[in-house]
């Protein structure tokens, strides 16, 4: 049976915050992938966040801003499931129960929120933006992937499902709180919507820089009981 891991995606959650301490990944075995199932943010959607981030990072007035840790790549993702160091024979079991759990809802329509940060934006560590529409869809899918994953001999996770879309870290970071101010004030107005019309699971590459996220299969959502396989790659 695969290890238990953390099922949120998120990294650290706001209790592990305000206990002080922070989440570190399993090391797992030589040769596994961290692998994780995630919805896509669409086109435009991600270029809304994209130019939002641009804006706050290279103010000069929030010098703190340009030093936070930004996580915002072409593949930028609200994560449904994180599992962990994986076996690279079992990413075809993930491949199969994401597949499986896509076909449970139809494509639905997501719109982002306001920022927000743990542990609290006076002492962030992880920036972040909430979600306003949509939750309700994530939700339900999550708990469909939890399923799949489950008789699939995944433990299940408990704790409930929380979704935001990570932006920085900014441990450590003199002046974080100011960068978190700023990204609070330029997100009024902000229109990132899209439709969520597919779950990926992807391969996460660490390294220096931002971190790296590879799709390994991706599955339409199509909220029928067709049965088909998850197009690798």
């Amino acid at each position: 049976m695969p290890t238990a891991r953390r099922g949120d995606g998120s990294g650290p959650t706001a209790a592990e915050h305000r206990g002080g301490g922070r989440w570190r990944y399993p090391a797992g075995a030589p040769g596994d992938l961290r692998v994780f199932v995630a919805v896509p943010l669409g086109d435009a959607a991600r270029d809304e966040v994209r130019a939002l981030v641009d804006a706050v990072a290279g103010d000069l007035r929030v010098p703190a801003a340009g030093r936070l840790r930004w996580a915002v790549t072409e593949n930028l993702h609200l994560t449904v499931r994180f599992l962990g160091p994986t076996a690279p024979d079992r990413v075809p079991d993930v491949a199969a129960a994401a597949e499986s759990a896509a076909r449970r809802l139809a494509p639905f329509q997501v719109r982002i929120g306001d920022p927000g940060a743990f542990p609290t934006p006076a002492r962030p560590r992880v920036v972040w933006l909430g979600i306003a529409a949509g939750t309700p869809e994530l939700t339900e899918l999550a708990a469909a992937l939890g399923d799949e994953l489950a008789e699939r001999g995944w433990p299940r996770d408990e704790r409930p499902f929380r979704v935001h879309l990570t932006l920085a870290r900014a441990d450590g970071i003199p002046g974080a709180a100011g960068a978190v101010a700023a990204l609070t004030e330029a997100a009024t107005g902000l229109d990132a919507a899209w439709t969520a019309d597919r779950l990926i699971v992807y391969q996460s590459e660490l390294g220096r820089g931002a971190p790296r996220y590879r799709p390994l299969a991706t599955s339409l959502l199509r909220g029928d009981a067709l049965h088909g396989q998850p197009s690798l790659g």
